[in-house]
């Protein structure tokens, strides 16, 4: 079971405690909006005013919080995590042909493919500076070896795309790629710019790759669960588009379904799902096999396994927040 601290704290007390330094992120991250083409700047704008709990910046200052806390030097690499996120949507926006995200239309729906790539590579670009202000090598090595990461899991799952020989191990390496890298990579640069003890790095390291990876299985399990209005955008979206994620790779292993009802499961991925209705019983089939709760047993494990590495920082408050913020990973659920 997971380390228990000195709390209890919850997800929206950590939000709370925590406003005023991510609102020095947010004010950051609004002043990269600024470009000379008002009309993409006020959509990159909106994008980033709906992005959520900030998750990513936030996990980057805590992990700093049992350390040398300097918010001036924590917020430029705090806003350039949040743009390399943001940038790395646009362009899955795009290879996936994508209209919305966040419940707002993505520039994928209002611009030609070629502008769309063009702004993500500048989202790119200007995250990279972000973390280039840092003016820590260390930190810039981090960056981009999360840059690569994303590159690599997005790699993998277009490859993968339509296939149904995908094992765990394959799909573990994807999320890990696609997503907790950037986790491992934002808890790795706070403990870094606080100027914690590299065995500690390491941990916080392996505490925000494992708080990735539940978040992932989650995103993944809330893809069958939710609507679009939860999700803020399409559900069933990896099914529709022969994506197979944890609750797919379960439902075939799992032995409740017939062969009939994985026939037809394979096929919808393999081919594609001939109209609504047929996408719908995939939809359900999975829903019923108890496969869902399945990969949320998954998600909880990796959560306890990265609060139990807190064990390994010092007792401060920054910690029991880390803890709240592993919690929430998995508390997403519906």
């Amino acid at each position: 079971m997971g380390q228990e601290f000195g709390g209890p704290l919850d997800f929206a007390t950590v939000l709370h405690r925590m406003r005023p330094d991510l609102q020095r992120v947010e004010d950051r991250l609004l002043e990269e909006t600024a470009l000379e083409f008002p009309l993409i700047g006020d959509i990159l704008r909106t994008l980033i005013l709906a992005g959520g709990k900030r998750l990513r910046p936030l996990l980057l200052l805590l992990a700093a919080k049992p350390f040398r806390y300097d918010l001036d030097r924590l917020v430029p690499a705090a806003a350039g995590i949040e743009l390399l996120h943001t940038a790395s949507l646009i362009h899955d926006d795009s290879l996936d042909g994508a209209s919305v995200r966040r419940g707002q239309p993505t520039l994928n729906a209002l611009f030609d493919p070629s502008v769309v790539i063009m702004v993500g590579d500048y989202m790119f670009a200007r995250s990279a500076m972000l973390a280039a202000s840092t003016m820590n090598p260390r930190v810039l090595a981090v960056f981009a070896h999360c840059l690569g990461s994303i590159c690599d899991g997005q790699l993998r799952e277009l490859f993968a795309a339509r296939r149904t020989d995908v094992s765990l191990d394959d799909y573990q390496h994807r999320i890990y790629g696609k997503t907790a890298s950037l986790f491992a990579g934002s808890a790795e640069i706070g403990a870094i710019l606080a100027e914690a003890p590299d065995d500690q790095i390491e941990l916080l390291r392996d505490f925000g790759g494992a708080m990735g990876m539940a978040f992932q299985i989650v995103d993944d399990v809330l893809d069958f669960r939710a609507t679009e209005n939860e999700i803020g955008k399409p559900a069933g979206q990896d099914l529709r588009q022969g994506t197979v994620t944890l609750p797919i790779l379960l439902f075939f292993q799992n032995g409740k379904a017939t062969s009939e009802e994985r026939a037809f499961v394979e096929q919808v991925i393999a081919e594609g799902a001939p109209d609504d209705d047929a996408l719908a019983r995939a939809l359900q089939l999975i829903r019923t096999s108890g496969a869902l709760e399945e990969a949320l047993d998954y998600a909880r494990r990796y959560v306890e396994d990265a609060k139990a590495l807190l064990a390994g920082l010092p007792p401060t408050e920054g910690r029991d927040m880390l803890a709240a913020v592993a919690d929430h990973a998995l508390a997403r659920r519906l």
